[in-house]
């Protein structure tokens, strides 16, 4: 099923003959459950696509469409309810809460909505997440590979409809990569978790299913690597 669909998507900055498209008529779909990296070099447009997917920047024009949802036919304050309800954002530098405990991380997005949390989906993430110990430490008693690991269980709590991640392996050491490279695969599997993972290191891109690459605002390749 599409849970994703992006059609003739681009994002222009400046006018006339100092036009620059970081984005330039892109389109592509994803269906639920798939795992697909977006590679290219610095400058591309794959950071830029990500933010489009993740409702952080608007587009000059084109459709992002989630779950049947245009998100940018909806006005500021619907589109910062659906991104935190249906899109899950995983960050390279986690973007954690420094006066918040590990839990009060993992659990915000639904304490923002005021909804009560799921205890027993918390717990299932915690118990995946390996910090089960570690719920009411801050982020500055955490090293960087658990910091990510409360980073992608905030971005889990709320069932998203797709889990975006940003370089998320950018600030690890190669062991800590490794493992937050499985804990995606993981809860790809397990959750049959939409993922969309931005990268320059085609060696990670390489875990996904699918990898879409993108070169100077197009999309240069798109293939499925693995069923």
């Amino acid at each position: 099923m599409e849970i994703l669909k992006i059609e003739n998507l681009s994002k222009q900055y400046g006018k006339g003959e100092t036009a620059v498209y970081a984005l330039n008529e892109v389109s592509f779909s994803i269906n639920k459950g798939e795992f697909a990296a977006i590679i290219g070099p610095s400058g591309s447009g794959k950071s830029t696509l990500l933010h489009m997917l993740g409702g952080v920047d608007r587009p000059t024009s084109g459709k992002v469409m989630i779950d049947g949802t245009d998100i940018y036919s909806l006005n500021d304050t619907q589109l910062a309810v659906f991104r935190r309800r249906q899109i899950g954002l995983i960050y390279q530098f986690y973007n954690l809460i420094p006066i918040l405990s590990v839990e009060e991380n993992i659990t915000l997005p639904v304490l923002l909505d005021q909804h009560d949390v799921e205890e027993k989906r918390l717990q299932d993430i915690v118990a995946k997440l390996g910090l089960q110990n570690r719920l009411h430490y801050l982020p500055n008693q955490l090293s960087g590979g658990q910091q990510q690991r409360v980073s992608i269980g905030r971005a889990l709590i709320s069932h998203p409809t797709i889990m975006l991640a940003d370089e998320p392996t950018g600030n690890l050491d190669s062991k800590n990569s490794r493992e937050i490279i499985d804990l995606l695969k993981m809860f790809n599997k397990t959750y049959n978790q939409t993922l969309v993972m931005i990268t320059h290191d085609e060696q990670i891109a390489l875990q996904a299913n699918r990898i879409i690459e993108i070169e100077d605002g197009v999309i240069t390749r798109d293939e499925v690597v693995r069923p």
